[in-house]
């Protein structure tokens, strides 16, 4: 099952039309919270909102999280073990009042676990990606990596 999730606070009908569009080719059940949006899929259901603990139960038995750029989202993600694919929000096409969003996917896409499809024709093959990726928990990420480095530096030398 894939979860797509676009936050509580606003719909966002372009991932979802992108997610309708592409269910078919996926052969998943796919399980979605909408927010406000105004688009009704064909492929799949969905509800404005999920409760938190609902959510997170439904997270947990996903194989992929499919959500906006939204830290809540990545955070519940990485703390599951979930491969996330986002597709950011942006403030030019009145998704947002700022492109926080973009700059959160941008610091973002280095990580494991994490794939960012700049836009909507991206996403297909990002899910896939990621669906792909088997147990991305186990590989650490480069902060990660750099900060064990740095602990291990001051160990060693007493100094950063």
């Amino acid at each position: 099952m894939i979860l797509l999730t676009v936050g509580t606070q606003l719909g966002f009908d372009r991932l979802v039309k992108a997610m309708d569009a592409i269910a078919p080719a996926l052969g998943q059940d796919i399980v979605a919270q909408t927010g406000e949006g105004k688009y009704r899929p064909v492929n799949f259901t969905t509800q404005d909102t999920i409760a938190p603990a609902k959510l997170e139960s439904l997270a947990a038995e996903a194989q992929l999280i499919v959500a906006h750029a939204g830290i809540g989202t990545v955070m519940l993600a990485q703390r599951l073990g979930k491969p996330l694919v986002v597709l950011p929000r942006r403030a030019d096409l009145g998704e947002h009042r700022n492109d926080h969003q973009l700059a959160t996917a941008r610091a973002l896409e280095d990580r494991a676990g994490i794939f960012v499809a700049e836009n909507e024709t991206q996403l297909v093959g990002r899910i896939e990606t990621a669906l792909r990726a088997g147990d991305w928990a186990a590989r650490p990420s480069p902060t990660l990596d750099r900060l064990r480095a740095s602990v291990a530096h001051f160990i060693d030398h007493g100094s950063l």
